[in-house]
């Protein structure tokens, strides 16, 4: 079947991600946020119709990452572990979750939750932490959820955002680097995170930093004629056009034109 994929749509031939939007609800009220504002409860994924997007693409693809993000998809952590163990099952390597690691206060349920998506199978987590977080999201229960996903064989790292670029020396940046210090002491390192493009709650509220520099690249931009990830949204919406809950993903995969 995976044969038969690629070559009836060679517009997917080098398929190798999947993405999944857990959940536009958010903890957080990010002024950086390309989204723009959030609610704190909503729409979710279906656990099981995106366990099987995974079973049904893994089993046709050779799919490389499966990454769950949101919104804060650790509102919906049943959600997050059968995404990933439905990954695991297939043999995907990699299996990244990204999380503002505040979906709860209670030391119980965050550590509950982060035996869950181990168990599950998550191998590599990023924190999206620094000064656009930390501005509505204390950082006592991101430290405590980090603590508790912290073992041998998953990667774990701070995810910031950057403002301009990661060099600029503007407030925001040096909030955030004092930030990413702090859990830099603890032994969790930062990744290369991300420049903020000016979309969303971005270009209402930071405009003044975009009207004098070159935007940065769309990292959500895919090429249409070369599509190397698949996204599904809460909804069951894919990027490819059509909605997971009413077609088979292969079918869209099929029938996708740019």
């Amino acid at each position: 079947m995976g044969r038969k994929c690629r070559e009836m749509n060679p517009y997917l031939k080098n398929l190798n991600r999947i993405e999944f939007v857990v959940t536009l609800a958010c903890t957080g009220r990010c002024k950086h946020c390309s989204e723009g504002d959030h609610k704190g409860s909503g729409e979710h994924l279906d656990s099981e119709a995106a366990a099987d997007v995974v079973r049904r693409i893994g089993g046709s693809f050779a799919i490389e990452s499966v990454m769950s993000f949101g919104g804060e998809p650790l509102l919906y952590p049943e959600v997050v572990s059968g995404i990933h163990r439905a990954a695991k099952e297939m043999g995907i390597p990699k299996r990244q979750l990204i999380t503002n690691g505040f979906f709860a206060r209670e030391p119980e349920r965050i550590r509950q939750a982060a035996e869950l998506i181990l168990e599950s199978g998550v191998n590599d987590i990023l924190v999206s932490v620094d000064a656009f977080h930390q501005e509505t999201i204390p950082l006592e229960p991101v430290r405590l959820f980090a603590e508790a996903v912290r073992t041998e064989g998953v990667k774990l790292r701070t995810q910031p955002a950057w403002l301009v670029s990661e060099e600029d020396d503007n407030p925001y940046n040096v909030r955030t680097r004092q930030i990413l210090e702090e859990f830099e002491r603890t032994g969790i390192a930062s990744s290369s995170g991300n420049v903020i493009f000016p979309s969303g709650n971005a270009l209402k509220y930071l405009r003044e930093y975009f009207d004098h520099c070159e935007p940065p690249v769309n990292p959500y931009e895919e090429n249409p004629m070369d599509v190397r990830a698949i996204s599904i949204s809460p909804n069951g919406d894919t990027t490819l056009g059509g909605n997971v809950y009413r077609t088979d993903i292969l079918e869209i995969i099929e029938g996708y034109a740019p």
